[in-house]
């Protein structure tokens, strides 16, 4: 059988057809959305802070990273654990889904781990009978109310549910947690919170866009930025959460 030679100049010479502006600009979008996605759902996640139940270690206006690595790999839909990584450390800063409303995320540090008894005796937290020091707890009211009538400053003793953690904000007088509505499942845990990448701070009672308007506002109708609606807290970008 007699086959047909060709030349190979011949087809590579010829020219291949461009790609319009618009395809690539479609592919190369599309691409970093699914790159964003898998991030998002597998590696980091961002979250701000809306309420001041963590402070002095995080305030109102921190926009947080958060590895979602750090208590294993997770159905990015049940978020039910598929391949455990590791668990949450007591002293952890730690975002998880609310118990009691699943549409919702908190954000507090863990106190209390699997198996452990807890008891809060006059503001003091006992784990196991010792008592637990948090550098970063912090007190403004000075009434110590009796376990009779709320939980805040009283509370137990309590042993914490297999895979389950208890959890408090740092803010212990103005913090809604695990001493008012009980235990954080793990497949309930986000991830562990470990950098602030951005802050502002200024009229948090408004969005930041609205507030950033406001400060813009400020340079334009009077030459100098409102500050009072908007500014960046420069100093606590790039801040390691301990």
């Amino acid at each position: 059988m007699r086959v047909t030679s060709f030349n190979r100049k011949d087809v590579s010479s010829k020219p291949r057809p461009q790609k319009s502006f618009l395809r690539e600009y479609g592919e190369a979008l599309f691409i970093a959305l699914i790159l964003a996605l898998f991030i998002r759902a597998f590696l980091m996640q961002a979250f701000s802070i809306p309420s001041g139940s963590m402070e002095p270690t995080l305030r109102v206006g921190d926009y947080l990273l958060v590895n979602k690595l750090s208590y294993g790999i997770r159905n990015p839909f049940s978020n039910k654990v598929w391949i455990p990584l590791g668990q949450p450390k007591r002293g952890d800063v730690m975002v998880f889904i609310f118990p009691q409303d699943p549409s919702k995320d908190f954000i507090k540090r863990v106190i209390g781990l699997p198996n452990d008894k807890v008891e809060i005796v006059n503001k003091e937290v006992y784990i196991n009978g010792k008592l637990l020091e948090t550098p970063q707890a912090v007190f403004d009211d000075a009434t110590r109310i009796p376990g009779s009538q709320l939980t805040r400053d009283n509370y137990g003793p309590i042993v914490v549910p297999p895979d389950s953690y208890f959890v408090m904000g740092d803010n212990r007088d103005h913090s809604y947690d695990s001493r008012f509505w009980g235990f954080v499942p793990m497949d309930a845990l986000r991830g562990k919170a470990v950098l602030v990448y951005f802050s502002w701070g200024g009229n948090h009672n408004d969005s930041v866009v609205h507030a950033f308007m406001g400060g813009l506002k400020g340079l334009v109708y009077h030459l100098s930025w409102n500050s009072k609606d908007f500014w960046v807290r420069w100093g606590r970008i790039g801040k390691l959460i301990h």
